[in-house]
């Protein structure tokens, strides 16, 4: 296993530098009607966010010496699952939303329509890049790789928590309903995210443990932080429209604790998944400087 400890800085600036070459490779324009559809999923997909989520996949995996061509894939497919998401969540049907990352959103600049394609696209060549055997030697791990990502991105998570995220405008959610929306919307693929470095590592089920309590409690920090940033952040650095929960009147984490108790959960949150990470040494330590990371951003 690794020893060397990279910064937080370095390890977000070389994913995001290589998830934007392989997504330059996989969405080259070709030269025939389609070249619209390759242009809206190149503007969603090349440049801007955090990366969050392919970054770990890549400290994840980097725990058990996967191929970095392994993670690499891997990490491409997550991001692409969550790029789509985005695309569909600032439709006018969803969240009608004009910027996203600092740009104007795909919709706005292509239409709802080459939006919705470019989605759907994004949606399936995550699941192809996952069983192409140049993402893993093994059928049996690539299977896993696609079940895994696939739960984490249907009803039972993400696309299930954003059903209820806009049920969230005509009910009251008491704190357990808004956390398990959370869980699903947000933190399951987070959860997908450092689950597949342990899929590609070959590491069995019941040795994820560790691992699977340190994304469930970094998936609600992230989120708890983000219902801060919304309610406190700059529009700016944030690169899309803030303080939208408010008003439409939904209730988040903030609206039921209040902002100093859930500043206090948003950090207790991070030193337990920091705990979750007890077995490993000194190769788990950007996994660790990624917890510590959700509470002090500003976008």
């Amino acid at each position: 296993m690794a020893t060397m400890t990279i910064s937080l800085p370095a390890a977000t600036l070389a994913i995001s530098e290589e998830i934007d070459r392989r997504f330059d490779l996989l969405l080259a324009i070709p030269d025939d009607p389609r070249a619209g559809l390759y242009r809206a999923m190149r503007h969603a997909a090349i440049g801007g966010g955090k990366r969050l989520r392919p970054l770990l996949v890549r400290a994840s995996a980097d725990l058990f010496a996967v191929d970095r061509e392994c993670s690499g894939r891997a990490a491409l497919a997550v991001e692409s699952i969550h790029v789509y998401s985005l695309i569909h969540d600032d439709l006018p049907a969803m969240d009608d939303d004009d910027m996203r990352r600092g740009k104007p959103t795909v919709h706005k600049l292509f239409g709802e329509a080459a939006a919705i394609l470019a989605g759907d696209c994004l949606h399936a060549l995550a699941f192809e890049v996952l069983a192409d055997p140049a993402t893993h030697p093994d059928p049996f791990v690539r299977a896993e790789l696609v079940l895994d990502l696939a739960r984490s991105a249907g009803p039972t998570g993400m696309a299930g928590g954003q059903m209820m995220d806009i049920e969230a405008e005509k009910a009251r959610f008491d704190l357990p309903t808004v956390t398990r929306l959370q869980a699903m919307k947000t933190g399951a693929l987070i959860a997908a995210s450092v689950e597949a470095g342990a899929i590609l590592g070959r590491v069995p089920p019941e040795g994820r443990t560790g691992l699977r309590g340190y994304a469930r409690d970094l998936g609600l920090a992230f989120q708890i932080a983000d219902d801060l940033l919304d309610a406190e952040g700059d529009e700016a650095l944030a690169g899309k429209k803030l303080r939208k929960d408010e008003g439409a009147g939904k209730e988040t984490f903030l609206s039921l604790l209040g902002v100093d108790r859930a500043r206090a959960q948003c950090a207790m949150l991070v030193d337990q998944a920091i705990a979750h990470l007890h077995a490993y040494g000194r190769e788990a330590d950007l996994l660790r400087q990624i917890a510590r990371y959700v509470v002090e951003r500003d976008h």
